[in-house]
């Protein structure tokens, strides 16, 4: 059974910035889930790491339009989400970002997407795939 996905933020960036192969391959995935009618998931976590980036609310709009409106949705984060992130990043040595973005997906049930290797320390609690392993 496929499942939905949820993109870390540098993906979303690989496709909106255009970024060599990396981006080539997250546009062929977003293409592949549009096709087949799946859906990819957002967070305010992701909208507030590209406000981190630079971007205004227009361009992460701009972003987050590739989806068709069917093929996109929003997904809440609970402070009891928050709290564990924090402290798998204190005792793992990651990111908090990564960390929640790691529980966004094990809770949403959703494959995370993602070349970070800070993920590799989160494996337990979701696996990060790349865009490839779905094209």
């Amino acid at each position: 059974m496929i499942e939905d996905f949820y993109f870390d933020t540098s993906i979303w960036l690989d496709f909106y910035e255009k970024r060599g192969k990396n981006g080539e391959l997250a546009f062929k995935l977003i293409i592949k889930i549009i096709n087949e009618d799946l859906k990819i998931a957002y967070s305010d976590l992701n909208i507030k790491e590209f406000k981190n980036f630079g971007y205004s609310q227009n361009e992460i709009y701009s972003i987050l339009s590739i989806a068709k409106p069917s093929n996109i949705k929003r997904i809440h984060i609970y402070r009891e989400q928050k709290e564990e992130a924090k402290r798998i990043a204190k005792q793992r040595n990651v990111p908090a970002g990564d960390a929640l973005h790691a529980i966004l997906a094990r809770d949403n049930n959703l494959v995370l997407i993602s070349r970070d290797s800070h993920f590799q320390k989160l494996k337990d609690i979701s696996i990060a795939r790349k865009p490839e392993d779905f094209i």
